[in-house]
């Protein structure tokens, strides 16, 4: 489910690549309650090809202070990527967040421990990024092809007319030194007049994959939450703007609701795209705690069209493994749309915090390190994520079930409050009700009181089978938490909890 990671776990950024029958996941590494992002070290997690729901942690595979200009561990490791170098061993490229230069680390294995290989540079030793008339240098992407490496990199502030978009570097069989470039393909706000990339202009977090012989550039454009793509037959020229992939307030889908209508609160996104035998993925990231800082990745199916097309797909909870299942328990922290009354798509600028007015998924335990958690009992409910500050009119909502006989829900909730829970059940094709807002009809509800331990409330549900979404609504006094909840068949028992 999304997020496909442990609730306690912040990768954002992700890039997901396929080696010897295993999908490797690399990206940033937040830290829960950080005050910055990608504040720990880099850590990696992969799955078999051909089950992305079985997801297993490699432990750490690079430090911060690894880095020869980091060795006090003052900079923060930004969006990595790794390719497979022309030697057979594997290449992570990165930039700390205070120098304009890319750094390269390499590894025998895929998931093991990488070692400072050294700095992208000129042929003369310059480093790429402190030229005379170098653009800095950041989130670098790259793709290997014989002896050449194309290495993507840039970000451009929509205001900064200092920078001039998305740039593209060759580099040569030692992955250091740049051959070519770099040379601009995507341009910035400042630079996208009379482009098919007005509106949707490059941003940060470039990605880059091939596909039947054709470049897939995504990067995330001015609009932050989208993840945009551009298609070219070369991977050093002529790209031009497709679309957009996945936002992560799902603002451009217009098939449930109107398309400026944001069912989450997003920020920033990075991610990357995958063909994979079992189909076409995309990995994005959502924020939680109310922060830009504190991100965790998520997966959704796309369709990768014969001539490139990729139509923008909706956040879910099901991610990669498609519709859940109308019974058993279900954490609350799962929500694919978190909203409330008060409109808002965004949790604020960097540093700012969304605000008491507005819902949040939250844990009690502190950042922690996976090593840890994962030899423990992590089914523990004092270790699992959660949605707090549900003011009245909230909605925490999840994509998609299998409804078949579920006969009643329970829901484990706690708060000083006075006030209902109310369950609504959607097809796929029903839409958002502007003057209610309301998606689908009513299928049950429950008093809720004051309590401030998790405590278990049950309804009769009178639901219709087939695919559904599934939103629930808190409205009360004060501010309801919602842990979890259980779709129960028609004439079973609840499951001991």
């Amino acid at each position: 489910m999304n997020p496909y990671l442990p609730s306690w776990e912040y990768i954002p950024d992700g890039e997901p690549h396929e080696y010897d029958g295993r999908v490797y996941v690399y990206g940033s590494h937040d830290r829960f309650r950080g005050n910055a992002y990608c504040m720990n070290d880099y850590i990696c997690y992969s799955a078999p090809s051909d089950d992305l729901t079985d997801w297993r942690y490699e432990g750490v595979i690079y430090r911060k202070t690894q880095d020869p200009e980091n060795k006090d561990g003052s900079m923060c490791l930004f969006a990595p990527d790794v390719t497979k170098g022309p030697d057979g061993r594997y290449y992570l490229f990165y930039v700390l967040d205070k120098l304009p230069v890319v750094s390269v680390a390499v590894c025998d294995t895929p998931g093991g421990k990488y070692e400072f290989h050294g700095y992208v540079h000129y042929s003369d030793g310059v480093r790429l990024g402190e030229g005379s008339t170098d653009e800095a240098q950041f989130d670098p992407a790259v793709i290997t092809e014989g002896d050449i490496t194309y290495m993507y990199t840039g970000f451009c502030m929509p205001d900064d007319k200092s920078r001039h978009g998305a740039m593209v570097s060759v580099l040569g069989r030692d992955m250091l030194t740049v051959l070519d470039g770099p040379r601009f393909i995507v341009p910035s706000k400042q630079n996208s007049k009379g482009t098919v990339f007005e509106d949707h202009e490059y941003f940060e977090a470039p990605s880059i994959r091939k596909y039947n012989d054709m470049y897939f550039f995504i990067y995330s454009s001015i609009n932050m939450h989208e993840l945009c793509y551009a298609t070219s037959t070369s991977p050093t020229d002529h790209f031009m703007y497709r679309g957009a992939i996945i936002s992560n307030n799902d603002i451009g889908i217009d098939s449930y609701k109107r398309a400026g209508r944001p069912m989450n609160y997003g920020a920033n996104n990075h991610g990357g795209i995958i063909r994979l035998e079992s189909g076409d993925y995309v990995f994005y990231h959502r924020h939680t705690n109310g922060t830009n800082f504190s991100r965790q990745g998520c997966i959704e199916r796309i369709e990768i069209e014969p001539d490139g097309h990729i139509e923008q797909v909706r956040m879910t909870t099901e991610g990669a493994q498609g519709h859940l299942k109308g019974v058993g328990m279900y954490p609350a922290y799962i929500a694919c749309n978190l909203y409330c009354s008060k409109e808002n798509g965004f949790t604020g600028d960097p540093g700012t915090f969304l605000g008491p007015d507005y819902p949040r998924i939250t844990q009690d335990i502190a950042d922690t390190d996976a090593d840890i958690m994962l030899s423990s009992d992590t089914d523990d409910e004092k270790d699992m994520a959660y949605i707090t500050n549900m003011v009245s009119g909230s909605v925490a909502g999840y994509k998609y079930f299998e409804i078949k006989q579920t006969g009643s829900i329970a829901v484990w909730v706690r708060g000083y409050v006075d006030g209902e829970v109310t369950v609504w059940q959607a097809s796929p094709d029903d839409r958002f009700d502007e003057k209610t807002g309301h998606i689908g009809h009513r299928v049950g509800a429950v008093h809720v009181g004051s309590e401030n331990i998790w405590t278990r409330y049950e309804m009769k549900v009178d639901m219709s089978g087939g695919v559904s979404a599934l939103y629930f609504e808190y409205t009360g006094s004060n501010a309801l938490q919602f842990l979890k909840f259980e779709l129960i068949r028609t004439g079973a028992q609840s499951e001991k909890v």
